[in-house]
């Protein structure tokens, strides 16, 4: 388990976030938990949450202005914001849509990356000291790090 009173900085990619927004009851219900108890603060730039608000504007979500203002405010006010530029590193994610989480994290220098995109776990040896986790590895990793 992390110790008390350390916060990990942590990279979110969208899907993991509007999972863990959406689903208050389901499989990644705990990082909302995790973030609103200081265990980790989620690093956005500019670029990632315009995609946020983006995906959660989905038709399929059906989600009234309201219902994303509301759920934006049980993640934003978590979050730490890198205003710095994104430099695109020199490994590319074969999806151009995922650079920016892997940008972010290098940019930012934060340890850690969680996302369950194939494209960005396929990255994992060659970014060390970045960890690249899924969602579930993340978890097992907080609780025993």
């Amino acid at each position: 388990m992390v110790p008390p009173g350390v916060t990990i900085r942590v990279v979110l990619d969208t899907n993991v976030l509007v999972s863990a927004l959406l689903f208050e009851n389901g499989r990644l219900a705990w990082l909302r938990r995790a973030w609103q108890t200081a265990a980790i603060t989620p690093v956005l730039a500019e670029s990632s949450a315009r995609e946020l608000i983006r995906v959660l504007a989905y038709p399929k979500f059906r989600l009234t202005r309201a219902d994303v203002d509301r759920l934006l405010a049980d993640v934003l006010p978590w979050c730490e914001t890198h205003a710095g530029s994104l430099k695109p590193c020199q490994i590319q994610v074969r999806d151009p849509k995922d650079q920016v989480f892997l940008d972010l994290a290098l940019a930012a220098d934060v340890p850690l990356l969680v996302s369950g995109d194939a494209d960005l776990l396929a990255l994992r040896d060659p970014l060390l000291p970045l960890l690249i986790l899924t969602p579930a590895e993340f978890q097992i990793w907080l609780e025993n790090p």
